[in-house]
């Protein structure tokens, strides 16, 4: 591939990668799933209890971030790149009935896979639908907060997704997200590479670069640390952690 991202490859690529999450959990890939990796991470076993196994087996994500979101009944939230629904099935167990948890995913099996277990598990609160975070199908100030777990990485158009997300926040929502960023910028051998970035490499944005997306699209960053917890399991992937200082990290930022 030459020294430029074919972004049509890489969606496939991606929708492929995750398809195979949701429909094979037990499947090897790049990163950890399931249950044991979001207790690492920081979720807690009581609400894990209250969420679909099927969920929890696919779970992806690279962080924790609900302790800084601090969720309240009746709010409204969204959840960028939803996948089978772990992280928005949580948010529902915090907004209660009272509020509402849309999910969004451009990957059909995770839609509809994260729909059936809405339906069959009772999160009347919770529903899933197929889109692009980077041209969100909702109205303006929409939601009390945005929620996100290691998926914006996978954008290529991530000043697009946060400038998205601000646009359907209310005036002094929150983002909160964990993510995948790089400590150094990435050469262009791995940054046009879509199986590095289906593998939550690739698309790492250098950190100083990311967080300036995030205040330009109209947030101010409130508080950002690092996910100690989280590592790679592939030897590829790994060894791009090691030399470029790719990490995980949680972030909250409040919408102007």
């Amino acid at each position: 591939m030459s020294g430029s991202l074919d972004t049509d490859k890489l969606e496939r690529e991606v929708k492929s990668m995750y398809q195979d999450v949701a429909e094979s959990a037990d499947a090897e890939f790049h990163f950890e799933t399931g249950r044991d990796l979001a207790v690492r991470l920081g979720y807690d076993p009581d609400d894990l209890d209250h969420v679909p196994d099927a969920a929890i087996d696919s779970f992806a994500g690279v962080g924790y971030y609900f302790d800084l979101a601090e969720l309240e009944s009746g709010e409204n939230v969204l959840d960028l790149g939803s996948g089978s629904g772990m992280d928005a099935f949580v948010a529902g167990l915090h907004v209660t009935e009272m509020g509402a948890v849309t999910g969004i995913d451009m990957t059909t099996e995770q839609v509809e896979k994260a729909n059936d277990l809405a339906a069959d598990n009772g999160f009347y609160n919770v529903s899933f639908r197929e889109g692009y975070i980077e041209d969100l199908p909702f109205k303006d100030a929409s939601f009390d907060a945005v929620i996100s777990n290691g998926v914006i990485n996978l954008s290529a158009e991530k000043g697009q997704v946060f400038k998205e997300a601000s646009r359907v926040l209310k005036p002094g929502g929150r983002l909160a997200l964990s993510d995948i960023i790089s400590e150094q910028q990435m050469p262009e051998s791995i940054k046009s590479d879509a199986d590095l970035w289906a593998a939550c490499i690739g698309g790492a944005e250098q950190i100083n670069s990311y967080t300036s997306l995030i205040e330009n699209a109209g947030f101010d960053l409130m508080e950002i640390q690092e996910n100690t917890e989280y590592e790679f399991i592939s030897e590829r992937a790994a060894n791009a952690c090691q030399k470029y200082g790719v990490k995980s990290i949680t972030l909250v930022a409040s919408r102007q």
